[in-house]
């Protein structure tokens, strides 16, 4: 007796293709580690097509030239800081708790490894190629500084401090809370503090902030 049985064969079909967005982080971190062993001038975007593991063709699609690799590297650092400051949650917040999370971003972003290396970068080679050095200002230094302005300004709106220039007091608390050991670290003098001391400079330069600009209250006339 024979018995017709059917066999189902397996559709092999198309290997599954890796989201474009997901083949660009592979990039970035690639070109982050490359820059960062070979300069600017000395990086090759072979070397970072093979670092990330995809081919030359699928890296200049996605990211044609060696300056806009710069700018993802800078940019994709920058767009972690400003995820964690969330405005609905530090508005939530009192002023100097929310000040607190903020400086703490802050220097958890500047007072690691990868940003000094980054600044000497920058510096070393932007007479060569002032591109770097105007996307390092555009897409690092002023995309922190704008987000740490809009949180200042609102607290001015609702009368939590008194400050006539924000834009300027940003930069007098971002010099505060990273100058010094960011220049530490940049000179070999020091390893990146751990969080509890970024979170412990965080605390005592927003409480050496919002004391010097806190509402001031007008006394109250005797008769």
């Amino acid at each position: 007796m024979v018995h017709n049985t059917k066999v189902s064969k397996r559709s092999r079909g198309r290997p599954q293709v890796r989201p474009d967005e997901e083949t660009r982080q592979l990039i970035i971190a690639a070109a982050r580690d490359e820059f960062h062993a070979s300069g600017y001038a000395g990086a090759s975007m072979g070397r970072v097509a093979h670092r990330a593991g995809v081919s030359t063709k699928t890296m200049y699609r996605l990211i044609p030239t060696k300056a806009e690799l710069f700018q993802s590297v800078v940019s994709n650092r920058i767009s972690r800081f400003i995820l964690e400051i969330d405005e609905e949650h530090l508005d939530a917040l009192p002023t100097e708790e929310a000040l607190e999370h903020i400086l703490i971003s802050y220097g958890t972003l500047t007072l690691d490894e990868e940003t000094p290396a980054t600044l000497r970068l920058v510096y070393a080679e932007c007479e060569r190629f002032p591109e770097i050095a105007s996307a390092f200002f555009e897409r690092a230094i002023r995309r922190t500084t704008q987000t740490m302005e809009r949180w200042m300004k609102r607290q001015c709106d609702r009368g939590r401090i008194e400050i006539d220039e924000p834009s300027v007091a940003v930069g007098m608390l971002r010099g505060m809370m990273i100058m010094e050991p960011q220049r530490a670290l940049m000179f070999g003098e020091r390893a990146p503090p751990s969080r509890s001391e970024i979170a412990k400079r965080a605390r005592y330069c927003a409480r050496l902030f919002l004391d010097g600009c806190r509402p001031r209250r007008t006394p109250s006339r005797t008769s």
